[in-house]
């Protein structure tokens, strides 16, 4: 059994406040509450559950044990005011642990704030670090890569089969691919159903399945409604609807004034990234969702604001990532399958911009070799098993 890096962290901050825990779909949230429920002799009320709903509805919970955990409240129209009530009466004597896969903080159908009374966390699927069991990596101490690499075919597996529990645990690019087809359906049958009430779920599918495509490219809302026949606005929402349900996210450019960079376009990415159709563009995304993993960790843990972000002039100058912290560039990272030559462009953006740590990283390759200094930045060429070894 894999544990989740985020247990600790979750344990600790129960001892404070209510914990509201969110991520995508089948990434492990309900093992995780169900052993956490467990650990601490609690309560575990699901709401798809018709005997725990209707204990939700009626406020019939256990008063004598220590812990209630709420699974998929996110459903349930007032769940904002139910958890402001609950927590505000009970709190100094009992740990509530609340989940959904959706978003549960831009899911609010009205009532009462909840700010000031819980701690958000975000499960992602399987990283490389935590299925590798690696220690966690200082902010500071990251950049120096301190951890050594995970092994290689792990790299391998991960870029084939994903980093969602049930395909990789399997082992099988078949039963993978079988996970994958119904992944897909149910989170538009059941999850954008539920919570968005969109009629034309049989588009919304087929927009799915169209941005494996453009998966690591610039997302162009005008292509996909010609492509799908739709107005503008519905494309736009509808994509807005997958983001709010991570089933994909979006990184926005970075653009120092004194560069024509672009300002407004967007790069899109898959959680599960095998999605991607090729396989550049899914180690890419790959690479892409372990940053993200490592922004989100950064907050919710650590309480420092990253942001990822990409580069791209005008001109087509184009570096894969950049990293800001506390709004300043701090690593340009570029994903690439094989070892090679610094490449132009990432050469172009540091010869500009001031960068204190630069990668390039490569799936496949024997070599690791620091390279020259460019401009105020320090470049290595890596392999994604040692970039990723210190990622959360």
């Amino acid at each position: 059994m894999i544990e989740r890096r985020i247990l600790g962290a979750i344990r600790t901050d129960l001892e404070r406040k209510m914990v509201l825990l969110s991520g995508p779909r089948q990434c492990g949230k309900t093992t995780l509450v169900q052993q956490l429920t467990a650990e601490h002799e609690g309560v575990y009320l699901n709401w798809d559950d018709p005997a725990d709903r209707r204990r939700i509805q009626h406020g019939a919970l256990d008063l004598d044990v220590p812990m209630w955990a709420f699974d998929e409240l996110h459903k349930f129209r007032r769940w904002r005011n139910f958890l402001k009530g609950l927590y505000d009466r009970y709190h100094r004597g009992h740990r509530i642990l609340v989940t959904g896969s959706a978003r549960l903080e831009l899911y609010g159908r009205g009532g009462d704030s909840l700010q000031g009374r819980y701690f958000g966390h975000r499960l992602h699927p399987l990283t490389a670090s935590e299925v590798a069991r690696r220690p966690v990596v200082a902010l500071d101490e990251l950049p120096n890569l301190p951890v050594d690499p995970v092994s290689r075919d792990l790299i391998e597996s991960l870029l084939a089969l994903g980093g969602f529990p049930e395909p990789f645990l399997s082992g099988s690019a078949k039963q993978a691919a079988r996970w994958r087809l119904g992944y897909a359906d149910r989170l538009v049958q059941e999850e954008v159903r539920d919570l968005e009430r969109i009629r034309e779920l049989d588009r919304v599918e087929l927009l799915y399945d169209r941005l494996g495509a453009v998966a690591g490219g610039i997302l162009s809302i005008n292509g996909l409604r010609e492509d799908l026949e739709v107005a503008f606005e519905t494309v736009r929402n509808w994509v807005a609807v997958l983001e709010r349900l991570d089933a994909i996210f979006r990184v926005a450019p970075f653009g120092p004034p004194r560069i024509k960079s672009v300002k407004k376009e967007q790069k899109l990415y898959f959680w599960d990234w095998p999605r991607a159709e090729s396989e550049g563009a899914r180690f890419e995304n790959l690479v892409a969702l372990h940053l993200l993993r490592l922004v989100h960790w950064a907050h919710d843990v650590e309480g420092e604001k990253l942001e990822l972000r990409y580069f791209r002039t005008r001109m087509g100058h184009e570096v894969d990532f950049v990293l800001l912290r506390r709004g300043k560039p701090w690593i340009a990272i570029e994903a690439k399958l094989a070892e090679g030559p610094l490449d132009a462009n990432m050469r172009y953006l540091l010869e500009r911009v001031a960068i204190p740590h630069a990668f390039q990283v490569h799936a496949r390759g024997g070599r690791e070799r620091r390279v020259e200094d460019v401009g105020k930045s320090r470049i290595r060429h890596v392999s994604a098993a040692r970039l990723l070894a210190n990622l959360p």
